[in-house]
C-alpha cells in the first residue's frame, strides 16, 4: 500500500498513487498520512509527521513528508522560496504547438467549483503561473511530456494544458473526452529536487513507477 521511495532520520518520500487525498481527513480513509502515521507508528511509539506539500488526488508520485517539526519548516521554506524543482510527466490528449515551450498564463481560483480559471493577461482576481514543457514521446494514447512548474499554483499543470487544447488524459474538469480510471488522471509527479536539511546537499527523488 505504500511506496517508500527514500527514508533518512529528517524526512520520507513516497510514490502516492492516484486516488488517494494527502492529508488525514474525518470522510474518507485511507490517505496518505495515515498510511505513513501507521508505517511510522511501527518503530516509534509518538512519532511526528508533517506534511511538506501536497498533491491533488487525481495525480501520482514523489510525496515528501516531515519527520521533525524543525525538518518541515525548513523544507516549507525551501518550497516557498521556489528553491525545489519539481518535474511531471503528462499524457495529453494531442501534441502541443511547439515540442517545447515556456507557458504564462494568469490563473483565477475557482472556490465554488474547485477548479482553476486561465486568462491570458492580468486582471484582479488572478496570478501569474508558468511552466517549460517539452515533448518526449508520441504514444497511442496520447503525447507524452516533461513539465517543470516554475509556480505552484491551485490545479496549475491541468489548467495551462487544457489553455493550449493540450488537456491531460482523463482530466474531465479540463476538458478531456478520453475516459480513465476513477479518480485517477495522466499526471505523474516525477521527479522531486530539494536540499537535504542535515547534510545540505542536493537530493533528487525520482519516481519511476506510473500506470500511463
Amino acid at each position: 500500500m505504500l511506496s517508500i521511495l527514500k527514508e533518512t532520520k529528517h524526512w520520507l518520500a513516497i510514490n502516492k498513487r492516484a486516488g488517494l487525498i494527502t492529508e488525514r481527513s474525518p470522510y474518507e480513509s485511507p490517505t496518505v498520512e495515515d498510511l505513513v502515521w501507521d508505517y511510522l507508528l511501527e518503530s516509534k511509539p509518538k512519532p511526528y509527521l508533517g506534511i511538506v506539500h501536497r498533491l491533488d488526488r487525481v495525480t501520482s508520485g514523489v510525496l515528501l513528508l516531515a519527520k521533525k517539526k524543525s525538518v518541515l519548516k525548513l523544507l516549507n521554506a525551501q518550497f516557498s522560496e521556489r528553491i525545489v524543482q519539481k518535474t511531471y510527466l503528462a499524457l495529453v490528449e494531442k501534441k502541443p504547438p511547439q515540442s517545447q515551450a515556456r507557458l504564462v498564463h494568469w490563473l483565477e481560483k475557482d472556490q465554488l467549483n474547485k477548479r482553476a480559471i486561465i486568462h491570458f493577461s492580468p486582471n484582479g482576481k488572478s496570478s501569474e503561473c508558468s511552466l517549460r514543457y517539452r515533448v518526449l514521446e508520441e504514444k497511442e494514447q496520447g503525447v507524452l511530456l516533461e513539465i517543470q512548474p516554475k509556480t505552484g499554483k491551485f490545479h496549475q499543470i491541468r489548467a495551462q494544458l487544457s489553455a493550449i487544447g493540450c488537456p491531460i488524459v482523463g482530466d474531465e474538469k479540463y476538458g478531456s473526452s478520453i475516459p480513465y480510471p476513477d479518480r485517477k488522471i495522466a499526471l505523474h509527479a516525477w521527479k522531486l529536487r530539494f536540499q537535504d536539511t542535515l547534510t545540505n546537499e542536493l537530493e533528487e527523488i525520482v519516481a519511476e513507477t506510473y500506470d500511463f
